[in-house]
């Protein structure tokens, strides 16, 4: 086992059946995604930073959410453009550890959903107690538990592979390292490591999940009662966190089942189902969460004029320097 550690290193292939003609312009696609998710996810957290107004118990949840998309984008879109473009490889343990990141940003991102639906929950069903029982202390709080518990079940996973090394084939048909790519390669009996991480996974995917349609299903009924004319807005807005959180969950407990009880479908099929669930949601979450949000819009907006103005005023009064 020493000596198969020693020499080991893992080929990220990509999209499996994808010509090498096509090989610019579809890292050049994934480039544009990368840099559409700093922008997009870059501006959310600055502007949750940096401006006093938006240090509210939903915004610092929503900027949490921000940083983990971000971070997993960073760790996993950079790996395969390299690839693309300079065939770059890695070793086992870099592997490893993108495999740990990889669930452990996407544990985190179950987690901060699911106090985003009981935020919303208590701002809408309780809304004269919404101040005394989330506050931005519990809010803080929440979230550092929610990546402390996150990195638990990530570690446990990284541990288990990390006794099961590969041998021989060394090439993962996938944009990423993850569990069920890195259990593929191993030479011994992976039975146990991949019930394991399985009811990890069912666990992290289906504990938030309930909480999240439980809280949506009592907002809706209480909106469709509601009498105030801004019900409809409400329940648009709650429809479209819903269609992000179904493209988040259902294409995770659809793949995780299918390879439980040995349903296996082209690689390529399986490349293109992980960069729905992994990338679609990143773009489009400051869309929904933030940019449609009024006080974020009006924050930008202020700060891209004042930046527009400072420019402007440059032009029109260009310092001079005097001898």
């Amino acid at each position: 086992m020493g000596n198969q550690s020693e020499v080991l290193e893992v080929i990220l292939v990509g999209f499996p059946g994808l010509k090498e003609e096509f090989y610019v312009p579809v890292s050049m696609v994934m480039l544009i995604l990368f840099i559409a998710s700093l922008a997009a996810n870059g501006s959310v957290i600055s502007l949750v930073v940096l401006k006093k107004c938006l240090h509210k118990p939903m915004y610092l949840i929503i900027a949490n959410l921000a940083v983990a998309d971000l971070l997993f984008d960073t760790i996993t879109l950079p790996k395969i453009i390299a690839k693309y473009w300079f065939g770059a490889k890695m070793t086992f343990p870099e592997c490893l550890l993108q495999m740990f990141l990889v669930h452990y940003l996407n544990t985190t991102d179950s987690y901060i959903f699911m106090l985003m639906a009981i935020d919303r929950y208590f701002a809408i069903c309780k809304p004269l107690r919404y101040s005394s029982i989330i506050s931005k202390r519990v809010v803080a709080i929440s979230c550092c538990i929610c990546w402390v518990i996150a990195s638990v079940t990530a570690l446990t996973a990284l541990i288990m592979n990390s006794q099961a090394p590969p041998c021989g084939y060394n090439k993962i048909n996938s944009l990423m390292c993850t569990n069920i790519a890195v259990t593929a390669l191993a030479c011994k009996d992976v039975s146990v490591i991949k019930k394991t991480t399985f009811v990890f996974s069912m666990v992290i995917l289906f504990l938030p999940l309930s909480f999240i349609i439980s809280s949506y299903i009592i907002i809706m009924n209480i909106m469709c009662l509601s009498s105030n004319s801004n019900w409809q807005k409400a329940f648009y807005t709650c429809t479209t966190h819903l269609v992000v959180i179904t493209v988040h969950y259902a294409p995770r407990v659809f793949t995780y089942t299918a390879h439980e009880v040995g349903l296996y479908f082209n690689a390529d099929v399986n490349v293109f189902v992980l960069c729905l669930y992994s990338y679609v949601p990143h773009i489009s979450n400051p869309i929904i969460y933030c940019l449609r949000n009024k006080d974020i819009k009006q924050t930008f907006a202020s700060s891209l004029k004042r930046v527009i103005g400072f420019r402007d005023r440059s032009k029109l009064f260009p310092t001079t320097v005097t001898k």
